[in-house]
């Protein structure tokens, strides 16, 4: 141990208790450490901290050192939301390929599979999955991170996915409650909306909820969206009425209760990070999520200075925070005696993400798709990735095809001459065109019908496939779980072997 534990009052530990902050960098800041000491009892892990599986599990061991109960807390879903593997992509679908599958057993071994990494590498919190039923299609900031639009296959995966992964030690958190799947508008940025009836919302968005509580989920994520239904003034984190009428008390449940990053826009914007924090603990949450954007000292110092005050002050009873330090510290004892044993790996699973990626892609093919046998041209056109996916992670299929075509280039393009630009580039190469969510960006659709008017041999992969379209070119292939590793080494063969099949792919002619 590095550092001392010094006399810290019973309020500031429970103040301290309930934030669960970031910060930067692969090793552990003296002054994290020191606050583990004073009672800090969560550390959050996002892309930045994270070089390898090995170094992840150092750094762990390292904040372990000050406090061997810690909770260490992690955004990783599979698919497009990945920290573990942010430089290569995950080696795991998403949700939304998992439903696509529909086989219940299969997104359980996925789970197991993903929390035993997890948990080798020192991490026993995951705030995952998402529970959301993705009835808006345009949704911008969940998508294929939902396992579908359907409430009850969204219901049997979420449980699933919840019994598989702790079994494996690491507790999960259900998200993002009563339910983000309505929006149109991400709550990094702005305030989303839900404009339903109670009864809409009761049908629809609470019963995955219900099954997450049913299988048993440590921990449930608040939403910061506005449901007038349930709550005409306050957004879901910062409502009584929804977290602890609702939440607690219709629906029964006991377990954590964890917000959204506090320092996204719908809070910090309107509530601003130290009153939003205080306004939460008081409405039901127990955890504070915060280190996506803000991650030093002084974050930590405020939200915990701002809760000790509002005790003080008499706008948060001090009962509620010590419930709410209370529920963190019953987290981590159920993290502590549910630890993975040293023979655990022996129960390793390692390739059923691959199995699973390649059941989860589908094609459509328009007449009879010429092959690919010499190096083609890749043409992708990128939107802008939302925060919860963030922009380090690689995707596409261009590394994939350079290792099976040698001689493979690739373009990123964007915007009203997208078309036009790839064109030229490509010159007479055959095209690869990569998208993703084309119904949500006409400009991207706008690209593909003057490729296609020009190159009708193009071949289309759509990456996220949450809407089906109509076949464009002559091969339409549609790979439903986001950017992934489905293209890197890690998931080579889940690439080549439905090629093979739908394209005329065969690996000894080198021909996709």
């Amino acid at each position: 141990m590095t550092t001392l534990a010094r006399a810290t009052d019973t309020l500031t530990r429970d103040a301290l208790a309930v934030l669960q902050p970031g910060f930067a960098g692969t090793t552990a800041p003296d002054w994290l450490l020191r606050r583990i000491g004073e009672g800090l009892a969560s550390v959050a892990l996002f892309g930045r901290n994270v070089t390898s599986p090995e170094q992840v599990a150092a750094l762990t061991a390292q904040l372990r050192a000050e406090r061997e109960d810690l909770l260490v807390a992690i955004d990783e879903e599979g698919g497009d939301v990945t920290r573990l593997e942010v430089r290569t992509g995950s080696s795991f679908p998403g949700n939304h390929a998992l439903g696509a599958v529909d086989d219940v057993g299969l997104t359980r071994a996925v789970a197991a599979e993903l929390g035993r990494r997890l948990a080798a590498a020192g991490v026993n919190f995951n705030w995952a999955p998402s529970a959301d039923v993705n009835s808006n299609p345009d949704n911008p900031v969940i998508g294929v991170r939902a396992f579908g639009s359907d409430t009850d296959l969204v219901a049997r995966h979420t449980a699933a996915y919840i019994t598989g992964m702790q079994s494996s030690g690491v507790a999960t958190s259900a998200k993002h409650f009563p339910g983000h799947g309505d929006t149109g508008i991400d709550s990094h940025h702005a305030m989303p909306r839900i404009d339903v009836g109670a009864d809409v919302l009761a049908e629809r968005d609470l019963v995955p909820f219900r099954a997450a509580i049913a299988a048993g989920s440590r921990a449930v994520m608040s939403a910061h969206i506005l449901v007038p239904a349930l709550d005409p003034e306050l957004p879901a984190t910062l409502s009584r009425r929804i977290l602890t009428d609702l939440l607690r008390g219709e629906l029964g449940y006991d377990g954590l209760i964890v917000t959204d990053g506090i320092e996204m826009k719908a809070i910090a914007g309107t509530y601003g990070i130290e009153r939003g924090t205080v306004m939460a603990i008081a409405a039901g949450a127990d955890a504070i999520c915060v280190g996506g954007g803000l991650h030093d000292e002084g974050t930590v110092r405020r939200l915990g200075d701002a809760l000790v005050e509002a005790v003080r002050a008499g706008e948060l009873p001090e009962e509620r925070l010590a419930d709410a330090a209370e529920r963190v510290r019953s987290l981590s004892r159920w993290a502590a005696e549910n630890r993975p044993t040293d023979g655990a790996s022996d129960t390793a699973d390692g390739d059923v993400g691959l199995r699973a990626a390649r059941r989860a892609l589908r094609v459509t093919v328009a007449g009879e798709p010429a092959p690919l046998t010499e190096a083609p041209y890749v043409a992708a056109f990128t939107p802008v990735a939302n925060i919860a996916v963030g922009d380090e992670t690689p995707w596409g299929v261009a590394a994939e095809l350079g290792r099976l075509l040698p001689g493979t280039e690739t373009g990123s393009f964007h915007g009203a001459d997208a078309g036009r630009e790839a064109l030229a580039a490509a010159g007479s190469r055959r095209i690869v065109a990569v998208v993703r969510d084309e119904h949500r960006h006409p400009w991207m659709a706008a690209a593909l019908d003057v490729l296609l008017a020009a190159r009708p041999d193009t071949v289309v992969v759509e990456m996220a496939g949450v809407v089906a379209r109509r076949v464009r070119g002559e091969c339409r292939r549609r790979r439903e779980y986001g950017h992934g590793q489905g293209c890197p080494p890690g998931n080579a063969a889940g690439t080549r072997a439905p090629c093979r099949r739908w394209c005329g792919y065969d690996e000894g002619a080198g021909a996709l």
